[in-house]
């Protein structure tokens, strides 16, 4: 199934990027000191500017920020391919960011009294982190799962302008947000379990998932 986020945007956004990776790299940056970096830049965003209720900054800021995955991961093709470390560093340092994201969300809403919202934002957390681990486990065991209609990136960006339209005065939109977020994130876990047990009934040789 196609993703949210188009093959072709994402082909267009790695053609900007490029030219700043070969820059990068020939100032001696790291793929991984981008990973950080790109961490530290969206926790600044979440929790300096998005738990206060500063949403329009700090949506922009964790977008920006949130954009070094495509940067790093640029970077490492083009130094020779990922690193287990890097590869491993990049999936920890996306589960520390999400966490900043709905957290500060979640803590937004609690002083407004929103209950619906917090309770929103708590369940994209939680399925965020099933995605992200259904995916791992199934690779962790030798299959494949790269399937979904909800990665990170169009996690991040639906709650990014959720967050964006209630700070110029769109006052529902963030928690319309979140329950479209909870409930395509929550699909997408169905998703992959089905592929991947799809492909556990085929390795299997007595047809047992």
């Amino acid at each position: 199934m196609a993703k949210i986020f188009q093959v072709s945007a994402r082909a267009g956004m790695t053609r900007v990027v490029e030219p700043i990776a070969r820059a990068l790299l020939r100032a001696g940056v790291t793929p991984n000191v981008v990973t950080v970096a790109g961490t530290v830049g969206v926790l600044v965003g979440a929790l300096g500017f998005g738990a206060r209720g500063h949403l329009v900054a700090g949506a922009l800021i964790v977008t920006v920020f949130a954009l070094t995955d495509l940067l790093d991961g640029t970077m490492a093709r083009m130094s020779g391919g990922s690193t287990r470390f890097g590869a491993f560093l990049d999936s920890s340092m996306d589960r520390v960011a999400d966490s900043a994201v709905f957290g500060a969300v979640a803590y937004w809403l609690a002083t407004r009294g929103d209950h619906s919202g917090v309770a929103a934002a708590l369940l994209c957390l939680a399925a965020g982190g099933l995605v992200s681990y259904v995916k791992a486990r199934a690779e962790g065991l030798g299959m494949t799962c790269n399937v979904g209609i909800a990665e990170r990136t169009e996690r991040l960006l639906i709650v990014g302008v959720g967050g964006i339209l209630t700070g110029v005065g769109v006052k529902p939109a963030l928690e319309i947000a979140l329950w479209l977020l909870a409930a395509i994130s929550i699909f997408t876990v169905g998703q992959r379990m089905a592929h991947v047990y799809r492909q556990a009934q085929q390795l299997q040789p007595d047809g047992r998932a």
